[in-house]
């Protein structure tokens, strides 16, 4: 090894800024330059890593080991960067980067944009927490156990609300700013009915077991040319249900039921596994990103209908018990709520006798909600779902709905 492992530290952390800006010329030749906030820009994976003179010739056994140790070294954000940008700077160092970062559900951390789909650990839940600006109707998500004062902190989705006709849309992107489906930074979408009771979740991208099946459905799509200024397909994933209270008297808590069609109820027994995306989708050329969005048609392929014998995974909210001292609802949130609130929930696997859930996940809380301030709210998840997932399912209660409370 010709330098210490130290100094190659030290110079890969001054050569920081360089970095950055082969990310930002890479950003421009594939578009994302003006949709992309330099909060995200950290998190972006290049196509096309451009080679960098003495970085891309070291020995692959010596960039292993510095890949390695710094991927360990560096657990959490904005620390974390690091190990995005050494994926960025050569196409050999991208190469070993990513073949050393695992996936959230074997090390809990998150990484590279496609950790997002990816399903989160199943001892330790990944804590993050919402903003919320009302004045633009849009929800922030972020990686962290509270808001910081410096405002760094790490931006992993966000959600433009946009009302409708006979519904309401919260179009989810990487992106703080950009929430065109036609933008490489779209993930998906969350779709209410008229009364705000049902919700459809929409992937940008099938579950690795429905992207084969699915395949050729796609391209003939796209062949058509159907729809040249958004995604070619946008796949049905889940439903979010919540049970009507015609008669409102008690004034009482949400009853939320959700069938996660793209993960099945096998994940959550023994030997079962949830589907683990790894890419996300081609980007759009310049030619479908100039296209007009009132000319398009929207395509959704449900994988509800796809054939599968798998039965899907069903969510309910844990029953809340009723406090004569405090007059209220209640549920342990174990400190991450503080405020009371209609929206905060907590979600267990559901089923009946015969599904044989395990004992160790009858009363595991997969995914927890909860307000902590008048604009702020935790989002807590775990295996089987990820962060795209958990934070549609939590969209939902953004939405009113004076029919269910």
């Amino acid at each position: 090894m010709d330098m210490p492992f130290k100094k190659i530290v030290r110079e890969l952390r001054e050569v920081k800024d360089g970095i950055g800006d082969i990310l930002r010329k890479g950003a421009e030749r594939n578009h994302w330059s003006n949709r992309i906030r330099s909060d995200i820009v950290p998190y972006v994976a290049l196509s096309d890593p451009t080679e960098q003179g003495q970085w891309a010739n070291l020995p692959p056994k010596v960039l292993l080991d510095i890949i390695r140790r710094v991927e360990e070294s560096e657990t959490s954000w904005p620390a974390r960067s690091v190990i995005v940008f050494c994926a960025s700077v050569c196409r050999s160092w991208r190469k070993t980067t990513k073949e050393i970062v695992k996936t959230p559900e074997e090390c809990g951390r998150l990484t590279f944009p496609i950790s997002l789909k990816q399903p989160a650990p199943c001892e330790s839940p990944i804590q993050c927490f919402i903003k919320r600006d009302k004045a633009n109707s849009v929800y922030r998500l972020y990686f962290g156990l509270t808001p910081s004062e410096n405002e760094r902190d790490k931006l992993l989705l966000a959600a433009k609300k946009i009302r409708r006709a006979t519904s309401t849309d919260f179009v989810i992107s990487l992106a703080a700013d950009d929430f065109s489906q036609a933008s490489n930074t779209y993930v998906g979408k969350l779709r209410s009915n008229f009364v705000g009771t049902k919700f459809t979740i929409y992937d940008s991208q099938p579950s690795s077991e429905t992207a084969i099946e699915h395949g050729r459905l796609c391209q003939s799509f796209q062949a058509k040319k159907v729809s040249p200024g958004v995604p070619a397909c946008n796949y049905r994933v889940a439903t979010i249900s919540y049970e009507l209270n015609i008669v409102r008297r008690p004034k009482g808590p949400r009853r939320i039921h959700c069938t996660m069609h793209s993960i099945p109820f096998s994940s959550i027994q023994e030997g079962g596994s949830a589907p683990t995306p790894t890419l996300f989708p081609q980007s759009f050329d310049e030619k479908s990103l100039s296209a007009p969005l009132s000319k398009t048609k929207e395509l959704a392929i449900d994988i509800s209908s796809s054939g599968s014998s798998q039965e899907p995974l069903m969510l309910k909210n844990k029953t809340p018990w009723w406090n004569e001292k405090m007059h209220s609802w209640c549920l342990n949130f174990k400190g991450r709520v503080t405020v009371a609130s209609v929206k905060n929930f907590q979600l267990l696997a559901a089923g009946d006798p015969s599904h044989n859930i395990p004992v160790a996940e009858q009363d595991k809380v997969i995914l927890q909600f909860g307000r902590i301030g008048k604009d702020s709210f935790t989002m807590d998840y775990r295996y089987p779902l990820s962060a795209f997932q958990a934070f549609a399912i939590c969209l939902t209660s953004f939405d009113s709905k004076p029919a269910c409370e």
